[in-house]
Order: structure tokens, then sequence, then C-alpha cells
């Protein structure tokens, strides 16, 4: 997360894509350090094992990519930030080892271009929009109103670049790799597109679009780093020290401890919110919120949310819309706006009283926007995910999760998460989806059209959750 922002910034300007081999290999290169050690390299808590299931499917797909038969999307789940760091590895070792055994001759790179949030070079700096457009990215501004120049970039590549194309369909992380957060339209759009342009320069390519699930495993449970963790939530928040009576099994011990943790938070920011924003929050559990613990808790965080996003959306004047995803695209496009001024061309030349104005302006949207990144860690969480399965992974990415929440109160500098343990991930690629079948069969009726893009967001949906079940 960026430093809080007490001034107005210029606007955010597109970064053209600058492909460059001798980038891309020297990141392929450096890629098996960069999962090991990441952003701290005094702490070697990273993956050191990816593995892939179905890996044959794209290396036959490759070839037909470069035999000029086919165009397909990479689909990937993005549960975390070291995601493309795995993507990479697949495409860049595991694609060409797999086609080398199966006699498939691949040319060089076995890469992607891939779409990228142009946030993330607000709180990462200037360098990653750099060292993206050389290896391929694409970024877009996510938000109400749709980003024309990265969304025209990334169909002209779709249709004619001399790669695939990677995208995250749930467009963000969620924190949780056992949960497929709700998918946004734009990948399905995209394959419609690419059909449309193919036909219309008579090309005989076929669309697929390529689901691909992510999840990740400790090498060792953390029990250890896991008790430290919450040892040091439960002093930041106030929790007063509870025994927890002994049991064998540690998974019951820390769901435990987590639940607690959990409704005292709750709790906590209800009380902040109905006091100090005067949101209607109930102070007890009301009659249709009857039900299992985890049930009335799931409610509880729900409301929590809703009301957290009210807050910054009564300060912009927009309509809650949507579910939580929507709701918190939109309120980072309104906020942005308010700070990146499109409207102010010379920051510099504007009078001391018209830049007092905007700085302003600008630090308090900051400010309105952060009760919106509180909502974004937490929109894909349930009481029941760890209940149902208080596995060390649910129950770690529960707690690093809650450490973001306080982290991000506590500071307006997010710090790196602590590390709890070497971690290998699993990668499965899924059966491709025929998109031009499937625009085929809606005869190119724009309406049929619309309703195939809506269908196909919903039948991947379906099977990125079958693929991490």
């Amino acid at each position: 997360m960026a430093r809080s922002i007490q001034s107005t910034q210029p606007p955010l300007k597109f970064i053209p894509l600058r492909f460059n081999l001798f980038v891309l290999q020297i990141t392929q290169w450096l890629l098996p350090i960069a999962l090991r050690f990441r952003t701290r390299p005094w702490l070697p808590a990273g993956i050191v094992r990816i593995e892939a299931k179905n890996a044959e499917v794209l290396a036959e797909l490759y070839e037909q990519f470069q035999a000029g038969k086919v165009r397909f999307l990479l689909a990937f789940r993005h549960p975390e930030v070291e995601d493309p760091f795995c993507m990479l590895y697949l495409l860049s070792r595991i694609v060409p080892k797999v086609a080398h055994q199966q006699g498939i001759l691949l040319q060089y790179p076995v890469h992607s271009y891939f779409v990228y949030d142009r946030g993330m070079t607000l709180w990462a700096g200037n360098w990653l929009g750099k060292l993206f457009s050389y290896i391929g990215g694409v970024p877009v501004r996510r938000g109400r109103r749709p980003d024309r120049q990265a969304l025209q970039a990334a169909r002209k590549l779709f249709a004619n670049g001399n790669l695939p194309i990677a995208v995250a369909p749930e467009g963000g992380t969620n924190g949780l790799s056992g949960v497929v957060s709700p998918l946004e339209p734009g990948v399905a759009q995209m394959g419609f597109w690419c059909v449309e342009d193919l036909q219309k320069a008579n090309r005989p390519e076929t669309v697929v679009i390529v689901p691909i699930a992510i999840q990740y495993r400790y090498v060792e449970p953390p029990w250890s780093k896991l008790d430290l963790l919450l040892s040091k939530l439960e002093a930041d928040s106030g929790l007063p020290i509870e025994e927890i009576a002994p049991t064998e099994k540690p998974e019951e011990i820390y769901l435990q401890r987590i639940r607690r943790l959990g409704e005292y938070l709750i709790s906590e920011m209800e009380e902040f919110y109905r006091r100090f924003y005067h949101q209607d929050i109930p102070k007890t559990i009301l009659d249709n919120e009857s039900g299992s613990c985890s049930d009335v808790l799931t409610v509880r965080i729900h409301r929590l949310l809703d009301k957290a996003l009210q807050v910054s959306e009564q300060y912009f004047g927009l309509q809650a819309q949507g579910n939580f995803i929507d709701r918190c695209r939109r309120l980072e496009d309104a906020g942005w706006t308010y700070i990146y001024r499109e409207d102010l061309p010379n920051i510099e030349a504007l009078p001391p009283f018209k830049r007092g104005l905007a700085d302003w302006i600008a630090e308090e949207a900051d400010l309105r926007m952060r009760h919106m990144r509180l909502v974004e860690s937490f929109v894909a969480v349930t009481a029941s995910y760890i209940q149902e399965q208080p596995t060390v992974e649910r129950l770690a990415e529960t707690a690093l999760l809650m450490f973001d929440m306080l982290s991000r109160i506590q500071d307006s500098t997010l710090p790196g998460r602590p590390r709890l343990g070497l971690r290998q991930a699993q990668i499965t690629v899924g059966e491709p989806i025929s998109v031009t079948e499937r625009y085929d069969n809606s005869q190119g009726d724009r309406r049929a059209i619309r309703q195939a893009v809506s269908e196909l967001t919903k039948d991947l949906q379906v099977v990125l959750e079958k693929m991490i079940g």
C-alpha cells in the first residue's frame, strides 16, 4: 500500500508495451531467486517447489499457436501476489520441459502478454511499470469507466500479438486459495472480440480460453510461527488474554483463537463505524440472524463491509451497485479521479490557493479510500471457510488477512507480510473452452453475444471452482 497521499498528483499515464527479449531472458533467469526470496532477501521463506498438472495441454496449444492454428487466453486464478511468478515459471520452465518430453518443438519464447492493475505501480514504484512493459505487461485501470486505451491494446495483442495473453478473471487477489471470487466479464468479452477480429480479417484460427488454478501448501505446517503471528495480533488489537483449553489437535486451538480474535475485531469495528460515522449497526443479534455461530459471524462480517463501503460511497456521491468487488472498483476509480487530476495538466502552475484546495481534496480522498482498502482484503472471507476445513493453510490465510487489516489501520504503509514457512505451489491446467464455437452458435447476433459472454463467465467460474475443490 502506498504511503498516505497529502498532495494532488499528475494523471496516471498509460504505460505502452516495449517488449524486450533480453529483459525477458534476464527476468526468467532470476525467477528462482525471486520465488524463494521475493522482497526480503534476508528471509528465505518463499516458494520452493512448483508442480503442474496437465501442462501438456499448454505444450500442444503453444505448438498450434506458433503454427497459426489457434489463439488462446490464459485465465488464471489470482489468490496471492506470488501468482504471476508461478505463471512465469509454468511457461518458462515447465511447459518447455513437458514439450520436450512429448517431442514437441517450440520456438522461444514460451511466454505470454499479460494484463495487470495500473495501481500496482503506485505502491511498488514506477520501476515495476517499466519492467512489466519490457516483459509483456498491459496496465489497466479498474473502475466504473472502461479503460479504453488498455482494452484496445489488449484486444490487439490477443488477435495479432506474437504471444498468447494472460488475464486474471477475478480482477485482483482475495488471499484465499480455496475461494474463487466472482469473475469479471472482461475475459469472456475479450474472447468474443478476438473471434470477431479474426473473422473480419478472414483468418482461420480458433479462439480458446484456458482456465488455470493455482493453490499453495506449506512444506511443513508452520504452527509455531502461526502462534507467534496470532500472539502479535492479539496484543496489537488489545484482546484480553484468555486461557484456551489444551487439545491434541492444533487445528482446534488456532481455530478458536482466530474466531475469538475475529469476533473481537468485528465488535470493535462495528462500534467504530457506529460511533464516529453514524452507521446504523445493531448492538445485538437480530432475530433474522439466528443460526450457527459461523452463519451469524458471516452476516456480521458482510454487514460491516457494507457499512465501510457506504462511508466511502457517501463521500464520493456513489450509489451502492453490484457486489463488494464491484463497489471497491468504482470507489478506487472515484478516488483516483480526485487524486490523479486529469483536469489539471500543469499542477505546478496553479496559484497557491488552488493548489492548496487540490491538495486538500487529494488528501481527503485518500483517507476515504482507506475504508475501501479494508474491505478489499475481506471480500471473500466467511466464517465457514476455516470452520469447515481448519487446515493450516486456511488458518494462516485468515490470520494474514487480519494482519493486513491491523497494519492498514496502524500505519499508512502496509509492511511486508510475515513469512510463516516454505511453500509449494500446485498449478492445474484445465481443458480449453472454445470461444469460437460459442460465437458461431450466437450467429453474430449482438443480444445473443451478450448472453453468451455472461454464460461463458459463469461456466468459467464453475470450472475454476471445481479445479480447486
